[in-house]
């Protein structure tokens, strides 16, 4: 029997997962399930799905507790009454790869009846994260074990309004509080919406938030049926899965726990049935933020083009999320200090969009190790703030190999110089971009390039130089700290690059956007490159000039001054369109905040930027209406 303190323990992280034992593991996954029911969770919806059911999963796949119907609050003390109908639980998905394979368990079950496929409908809506109930119009019932619930028609008593103003008697639902509503007036007073929401139907009588709630009409029964919907072909759901997804997310005021798909059709719905715990026609999809405790074999450190030491944890080979992860990054040596990241610690790992490794935290420290030399060229490193350095620019090989890489990767116009090339070029001799420029086939050759490879490879050098290219991209390929393409564009907004090399850091510095400490890095920068910029210029670039701030006619537009958001596929080449928009004085950004103004949309939009644009109160532009307006400005 697991204690409070160690019930506890076990939440912070303190206990590892690893020195659970299963009955352990059980027991704290049964606890913290009748917690989060209850109102009272004990850790986050996460944590639990993520980290300890899958546990549960991988240890004890038969347990008795994995098949049952998560009982929806048992504390009620009434008598439980039997439901009108039954209300199971909804089987869960959390990559494409588990909703195809519930897709192709439908196309079977619908060919053993010759149910065409093409008659198929699939009903989305969003998966709501509040108390599930049943609403047979005289009386509300808790979900209860999915057969028999507590009968809490009280909270329609009190007040208690229905979505949409819409009558009594639909069935299944949730009671819910408004996202905003719960931001702005109960989140100084509860950590999760779930525990006010437990508050509003609860025995005792309302206290003076949850009337609020209701009498604001905040506090809600949602009926599924009252929800916005997706519906379509299994075609069009297949196809536009992602999107739909974030149509249904953003679609809703409330907190939600993904988005629930179901089969429309009758007649399959009847054949598929359910088990005992989840209806076959029914599946939720659960973004995927699996997260695991591994522990770190060793900490490595790796040279970055500007000689940051950046600490390597090597990891027990680890499956997350569909992939075998082997190492993550530590971010800096001031954080492996901090927290104790060393050879044989336990972190807490992610994968960040599924597909970057990500230390959330460290466990169990251990002992640090801090390198003094650079493991490339050997010299003494160096402390800036929280950063371990090599200051041996210009002669340590993996930064000399990685501003090469740097450049041809940023310039983007050509192929076949990755780092395998650049480092047999390194071998040979080569030091920076501009040596490579002067190189022809016969040099190539005699470096132990085939005549192939080398045709090739002077080809796409000639092709860098011939393509048009963006004088800001150019400027950024070289890497000079500070100036990344942003601050490119926005310094050769004010000056040409022609000009830029002879400025004066007070100059630099009076450009909106650039500190002192920022100008004085530009210049010693821009110092550095400007014997390579001249040999390569010299050879021939075609760069298109941005246009400078004092050419533009700003003054008229209805976007000077505005930061707008493209996305999604448009008729027009959205380069064509960024470069427009900036000519009229706009800021181009590439995510949507608080500080944006406009999201133009085009087709196959991701669903997160429209998410965020409605969270931020930004508006929403077809290409077509951005355009129209454009014109009659």
């Amino acid at each position: 029997m697991l204690t409070n303190i160690k019930i506890q323990d076990i939440a912070d992280q303190k206990i590892l997962i690893s020195d659970l034992t299963d009955d352990d593991l059980f027991e704290f996954c049964k606890i913290a399930n009748q917690r989060y029911r209850d109102g009272s969770p004990i850790i986050s919806d996460e944590d639990y799905d993520f980290i300890y059911i899958q546990e549960l999963s991988k240890r004890l796949p038969e347990h008795p507790f994995l098949q049952k119907i998560e009982s929806e609050n048992e504390g009620f003390s009434e008598e439980k009454i039997k439901l009108p109908k039954k209300m199971l639980s909804t089987d869960k998905a959390y990559s494409w790869e588990e909703i195809n394979k519930w897709l192709d368990r439908v196309s079977k079950f619908s060919s053993e009846i010759d149910y065409p496929i093409a008659d198929i409908q699939i009903k989305g809506t969003a998966k709501l994260d509040g108390f599930a109930g049943y609403d047979d119009g005289s009386k509300l019932y808790t979900r209860g074990d999915g057969n028999k619930g507590s009968d809490i028609s009280r909270v329609f008593e009190r007040g208690l309004g229905i979505f949409n103003n819409s009558e009594r008697g639909q069935g299944p639902g949730e009671i819910v509080v408004k996202r905003t509503y719960f931001e702005k007036h109960l989140s100084n007073y509860f950590e999760y919406p779930r525990n006010f929401q437990a508050s509003l139907i609860k025995e005792k009588e309302l206290d003076s938030l949850a009337i609020d709630a209701i009498n604001d009409k905040a506090a809600l029964f949602v009926p599924f049926t009252q929800l916005p919907q997706w519906l379509g072909s299994i075609e069009q759901f297949s196809n536009q899965f992602l999107d739909i997804v974030g149509q249904l997310e953003s679609g809703v005021d409330f907190d939600i726990d993904g988005v629930v798909f179901e089969i429309v059709n009758p007649e399959l719905k009847d054949y598929m049935g359910s088990n005992r715990k989840f209806h076959r026609w029914q599946i939720a999809f659960k973004e995927n933020k699996e997260k695991a405790q591994v522990k770190v074999i060793s900490v490595t450190a790796q040279v970055g083009r500007t000689g940051k030491i950046t600490p390597v944890a090597e990891l027990e080979p680890t499956q997350l999320s569909g992939a075998t992860i082997y190492r993550a990054t530590g971010h800096h040596y001031g954080l492996v200090k901090e927290q104790g990241l060393g050879a044989g610690s336990v972190i807490e790992l992610t994968r960040s969009g599924l597909v970057i490794p990500k230390i959330n935290k460290v466990l169990k420290t251990a002992e640090v190790v801090i390198p003094s030399n650079c493991p490339s060229c050997g010299c003494k490193l160096s402390w800036d703030a929280d950063f371990l350095m090599c200051l041996n620019h210009e002669k340590c090989q993996e930064q000399v190999i990685g501003k090469i890489i740097y450049f041809f990767r940023i310039l983007a116009n050509n192929d076949g110089f990755g780092q395998a090339t650049i480092q047999k070029l390194y071998a040979e001799g080569i030091r920076q971009v501009s040596d490579i420029y002067l190189l022809n086939e016969a040099k190539l050759m005699s470096m132990g390039f085939g005549k192939k490879t080398s045709h090739n490879l002077i080809n796409q050098l000639i092709r860098s130089r011939k393509e048009s290219i963006e004088d800001w991209r150019f400027l950024a390929a070289f890497g000079v700290q500070r100036l990344g393409m942003g601050n490119c564009e926005n310094l050769l907004k004010n000056y040409s690059i022609e000009k830029i090399f002879d400025l004066p850091v007070k100059d630099i510095s009076n450009i909106d956007g650039f500190a002192e400490i920022t100008a004085e890095l530009i210049f010693d920068g821009l110092t550095l490159i400007k014997p390579q910029y001249e040999v390569l210029i010299s050879g021939g670039f075609e760069l298109e000039q941005t246009l400078l701030t004092t050419e533009i006619n700003q003054s008229t537009s209805l976007f000077n001054s505005k930061k707008i958001v493209f996305t999604g596929t448009m008729n027009e080449s959205r380069a064509k369109l960024q470069k427009q928009a900036k000519a009229l004085g706009a800021n181009v950004g590439k995510s949507v905040s608080s500080k944006t103004d406009f999201l133009i949309i085009g087709e196959n939009i991701g669903h997160s930027k429209i998410k965020d644009a409605k969270t931020h109160e930004v508006e929403i532009l077809t290409e077509a209406e951005y355009l129209k307006l454009l014109n009659s400005n």
